[in-house]
């Protein structure tokens, strides 16, 4: 990747969300216990659904890979973002940079498409009982998630790619806590039009197909849903829906937070709205989903307690 600089930037500075000591003091406490949540919370979701097997399905399936994408994607950011705290030297090397990036794109394409894999096995499970088994069988699920690294990973090395033939001659200082996509094209000093052209393309196909395709999934949903006869049928079936919605709405959330406005207006309001999703979604997805979750609640007590919590259940 370095052989595209040509701008002879060989690195940035990562000057974060503010550059005064005492804030910087309180955001590394808060941003330490943060990752800190955030890996143990998603570590014990990947352990309870692969030490349980009657969480071997294809739902907890999706679940422990989104979990394990989550720890990827803050340990590729925060790592970082915290030594930068402590230390008066704020920079990140070309070439670190671009890899940051590429994992970043890669890994936010990620959790997008396994999302919408899991809205698709609500569907298949709410809509089509009879066929989930044969539509959510084991070698399907393998290849769903197959496709969508394959998808995540091509997002990433495409933008990757281009960015390294994107010049640099102006300012190095990057008022974010990583190196964003956005933020590096404002920054450049060479035509980057294909870069937003093949953003544009690109990003229709890996986010706004998938939502679109999970909102249609939940309308067919609520259809069946309310043509259940009984309450009771009605809450189970929403109650398996109502974690994975309410992840996909903070997900979602968090992103038009950052991107849905003009590139030209970003300012230092949008790294911290880039916090809410590359630091707080992550941390939450794991409470979301154990929220209410009899299954992983029993799950994380046979994990910590063994045979002393199934004598208790």
């Amino acid at each position: 990747m370095g052989g595209g600089n040509q701008s002879g930037v060989n690195e940035f500075l990562l000057l974060g969300i503010s550059e005064s000591p005492e804030d910087q003091r309180v955001l590394f406490g808060m941003f330490l216990s943060m990752y800190l949540v955030t890996v143990v919370g998603n570590v014990l979701i990947i352990l309870a659904i692969s030490f349980d097997s009657r969480l071997h399905t294809p739902m907890y399936f999706f679940l422990a890979n989104l979990s394990f994408t989550d720890l990827f994607f803050v340990t590729n950011t925060v790592p970082k973002m915290l030594v930068n705290l402590q230390s008066q030297n704020k920079a990140i090397s070309y070439v670190g940079c671009l890899t940051q990036l590429y994992f970043l794109v890669s890994l936010v394409a990620l959790d997008n498409l396994i999302l919408a894999t899991m809205a698709y096995d609500r569907f298949v499970a709410i809509c089509r009982p009879l066929h989930y088994a044969t539509a959510m069988s084991p070698r399907l699920c393998i290849l769903f998630l197959t496709l969508c690294w394959v998808f995540s990973v091509l997002y990433g090395l495409i933008h990757t790619l281009l960015m390294s033939k994107v010049i640099f001659c102006g300012s190095r200082k990057i008022h974010y806590i990583f190196c964003e996509m956005y933020v590096l094209l404002r920054l450049a000093c060479s035509n980057t039009q294909i870069n937003h052209t093949v953003l544009i393309a690109t990003g229709s196909f890996i986010f706004l197909t998938p939502f679109g395709f999970m909102i249609m999934s939940y309308v067919w949903i609520a259809r069946v849903i309310l043509q259940m006869p009984s309450a009771s049928s009605k809450y189970k079936a929403f109650s398996t829906c109502a974690s994975h919605l309410a992840v996909v709405t903070l997900f979602y959330g968090t992103l038009c937070m950052v991107y849905l406005k003009p590139l030209h207006t970003y300012s230092m309001t949008d790294s911290v709205a880039t916090v809410m999703y590359a630091v707080v979604t992550p941390m939450m997805n794991p409470f979301i989903y154990s929220l209410r979750n009899k299954d992983m609640h029993g799950a994380l007590g046979r994990l910590f307690l063994g045979k002393a919590f199934q004598r208790f259940t």
